[in-house]
């Protein structure tokens, strides 16, 4: 019967004696001939028939002429160990119906290979049903669920299913205890590790080489290196204990993810010495750790000396050389790694594509990385959702909308939409370009897809929305996460304390921290540092001081970010000699003359006796220093000393950014002189540095500063030419500018057009259309904008808005 079927589809390119079986005969047999004849039904689906096809027709086989119900069994554990996972579970299911129970081998096989294939969901499941079919778990059953439970994440419940087949008389061996370690070790609990080490010693079961590495290994993911060296030099001392290359390795490894590359290089030089040697594992730990620091050529002279340890770089190996050097914004090397993968016999993988094409993306080379994406497909490679998601978050970072749209619907019908981090890309891109009407929008069709938002996807929205000064909408989404029994992460309170500073509702700030305190989360150096910030900018610098103060005495370093909030805040209030002083602190400016003066304030001199040790681990380069000094002198007000500073530094070999021209740039235009204003900008195109929308903001206040509207507006409309897209900044200016001269019909004209490009108005953009109004004396007018903005949710500070304006 078997043999009609199959040659009613296609020939198979197999002997007589396969097609011609005798199903009576099935018990004469010996189990590697029985085996034989199984696998050559797997023939058939290696030949695209179904298999389903085929499992109905032996059924039917079996029926009419009864033969042992063994087979089934056996076809079960071939397809298990063949990693034909889909038609397994199609056996298992089905093989009640022929009279015939799985046997407890068979049934572990599948079970095993559900866990390695990353199906442990499902391997919970089947395990389940094999209960209810009243088969007894041995001990191997035992390990392979423990294991099951662990990468599900469920560590707890595995412990509990240890303790329930150990009440049931099961003899739990060492396999199993340390399937349980595994788990508490990939949580960093060395606790729980310890706890398992005790039971096993309370049963009378040795510990082994594999139970001592994985408590090492719980020690490095707490980054507790000491601790875990310890460990490995009490393992050498245990007599039936022998020390192999996995032990150094989980070591050598637990360094390098700390970023203590002398100390691997030590473990691994003491591995070598005591005639251990080198593998690939080992290799590939050394050359992530060195890209992680960006040593880069470190981590490609260990891919060369792989040679002479007779090893050969694995995908894996290149693949992170490959991220190393994007990361450093080094392509061209990059792609010289990805040439030489080929010529080394490693075929480059949808892993490798992916890793070029996100460096390639993060370092502007669009045009790069669409002739790689091209190549991908031209060479039959399926891109994944990391692709796609690379590609799209390039398109929003060259602020190509258009191509991100296209990109999106092909996503859609990828069938990638079942991932959230296809959705938070999506989200994340057109939040950072603004267009939070059209994030909002794939944030309900998410939902409407049947699929719950993270935190992440909420914290993004959030974040937004407090960058654009809008806070009631920020602690919406918060609410709405909330709701969802997902609770806030110390990323999303540090936006939103730097949101309510933004908004001028400084009432929310405690509450927030002590909200923090209530959920166990405690701040830590962003938090300090958005307070900071926000003391700063709201020019209390005695508030700031103090939270600086308990930064560090809590342990905490500063950092460039918090050091140059203090100088730029000191530089605004015309603290000149101070905030000089303190960049001194970071930086030598002995070849640049410098006005000297002394400290008149407690509090600055002590913050700038903190920088004499810590300003020594910044390691940065000048340009950073010097473009916060001319920051700061610009936000003194003397713009004139900052041309100064700048044509001084010149001289010394200084290479200006855009970051220095957007400074000088705004400073000059809003102090009116905006005629240099755009002599600034000719100057930073002779140097091939292109304006982003900050720069021509700032051009486009100072003109609206100046009174000169026309003028600006035809700059704004210039913007789509240049490749440029406005943002809610830009609208705001415009805005306020028209309303600043009564042309409040302009105005609203802007505000049309802001709402239709999908960017919401803020608080900025009601406060200034309410002005004008009031101005005008239409205050009927006034009070409907009022109303409006009540009902789109912005309302902070509005007694305050109204009364400054009024």
């Amino acid at each position: 019967m078997l043999r009609r079927y199959c040659f009613h589809r296609r020939p198979l390119h197999v002997s007589r004696t396969a097609v011609h079986w005798k199903p009576r005969d099935e018990y004469k047999l010996t189990r590697p001939e029985l085996l034989d004849r199984i696998s050559r039904l797997l023939v058939l689906q290696r030949n695209d028939y179904p298999v389903f096809v085929v499992w109905n027709e032996l059924v039917r086989v079996y029926r009419e002429f009864n033969f042992s119900p063994t087979v089934f069994d056996m076809i079960l554990k071939v397809f298990a160990e063949q990693g034909m996972i889909k038609y397994a579970l199609h056996v298992f299911d089905n093989m009640g119906k022929c009279g015939r129970v799985p046997s407890l081998r068979s049934c572990n096989s599948l079970l095993s290979n559900l866990v390695r294939n990353g199906e442990s969901d499902t391997a919970l499941l089947v395990y389940e049903q094999v209960v209810r079919l009243g088969i007894v778990p041995d001990v191997y059953t035992c390990s392979i669920m423990v294991r099951a439970y662990c990468k599900e994440g469920r560590v707890s419940r595995a412990a509990e299913f240890v303790k329930e087949m150990e009440r049931s008389g099961f003899e739990v061996n060492v396999v199993s205890y340390n399937s349980l370690i595994d788990g508490y070790a990939g949580l960093g609990d060395v606790e729980g590790v310890k706890s398992v080490l005790r039971v096993m010693a309370e049963r009378g079961i040795k510990r082994n080489v594999v139970s001592c590495t994985l408590l090492m290994k719980a020690y490095c993911r707490q980054g507790k290196m000491e601790e875990a060296e310890e460990v490995l030099h009490g393992i050498k001392e245990e007599e039936p204990v022998v020390v192999d290359e996995c032990v150094y390795g989980v070591l050598v490894d637990g360094y390098c993810k700390a970023g203590r590359m002398d100390d691997a290089s030590r473990i691994q030089d003491e591995m070598l010495r005591i005639g251990l040697k080198m593998n690939t594992i080992i290799c590939n730990s050394l050359i992530n750790g060195y890209c992680k620091l960006g040593q880069v050529r470190e981590a490609e002279g260990v891919l060369k000396h792989m040679r002479s340890w007779n090893l050969k770089p694995d995908s894996y190996s290149y693949n992170t050389l490959m991220d190393g050097y994007c990361r450093k914004g080094q392509t061209s090397e990059a792609l010289k790694v990805f040439d030489e993968m080929p010529q080394g016999g490693i075929h480059h993988t949808v892993v490798t594509y992916n890793t070029l094409l996100k460096g390639l993306c993060q370092a502007n080379a669009f045009d790069d990385a669409l002739h790689l994406w091209n190549l991908m497909l031209k060479r039959g490679l399926a891109p994944d959702e990391v692709s796609y998601c690379s590609l799209l978050d390039g398109f929003f970072k060259k602020e190509d909308l258009d191509s991100a749209i296209n990109l999106w619907k092909v996503i859609l019908t990828k069938g990638f939409t079942k991932s959230r981090f296809v959705f938070n890309t999506m989200i994340n891109g057109l939040c950072k370009m603004g267009r939070l009407v059209e994030a909002e929008e794939i944030f309900s069709k998410m939902k409407e897809l049947g699929y719950l938002p993270d935190e992440i996807t909420y914290r993004t929205l959030s974040d937004q929305y407090c960058k654009v000064g809008n806070v009631e909408e920020a602690f919406r989404f918060k609410t709405l996460m909330e709701a969802q029994a997902i609770f806030p992460s110390i990323e999303m309170y540090n936006s939103l304390i730097s949101g309510v500073f933004m908004s001028r509702d400084i009432s929310k700030v405690m509450h927030l921290l002590t909200e923090m305190q209530t959920r166990g989360l405690s701040p830590n150096t962003v938090t300090y540092g958005a307070l900071i910030s926000g003391w700063c900018n709201e020019g209390m610098l005695d508030k700031a001081f103090s939270l600086y103060f308990e930064m560090i005495d809590k342990g905490f370093d500063t950092n460039l970010i918090i050091c140059s909030k203090f100088i730029s805040t000191l530089y605004r209030l015309g603290k000149i000699d101070e905030a000089s002083i303190l960049l001194q602190k970071i930086i030598d400016y002995d070849s640049i003359p410098f006005q000297k003066g002394d400290i008149t304030h407690s509090e600055i001199q002590k913050f700038a006796d903190s920088l004499d040790e810590s300003a020594k681990s910044f390691y940065l380069p000048n340009n950073v220093i010097y473009n916060i000094a001319i920051f700061g002198i610009c936000k003194s007000g003397k713009v004139g000393d900052a041309r100064k500073f700048l044509s001084a530094l010149l001289l010394n070999g200084f290479s200006p950014d855009n970051f220095t021209y957007c400074t000088l740039i705004h400073a000059t235009a809003a102090a009116g002189n905006v005629n240099e204003a755009f002599s600034l900008r000719d100057e930073m195109l002779t140097r091939n540095l292109v304006p982003n929308i900050t720069t021509y903001n700032a051009l486009i206040n100072g003109l609206c500063k100046s009174g000169n509207l026309d003028r600006a507006q035809s700059l704004f409309h210039k913007l789509c030419k240049k490749g440029l897209a406005p943002n809610a900044v830009t609208y705001n200016i415009l805005i306020d500018g028209y309303c600043r001269i009564g042309n409040t019909f302009e105005a609203f004209k802007f505000k049309d057009k802001m709402i239709l490009e999908g960017i919401v108005p803020s608080i900025i953009t009601y406060s200034a259309l309410i002005n004008g109004l009031y101005k005008q004396g239409d205050m009927k007018e006034s009070v409907k904008l009022l109303s409006q903005m009540i009902k789109a949710g912005v309302q902070q500070n509005l007694v305050n808005y109204v009364v400054q304006f009024s």
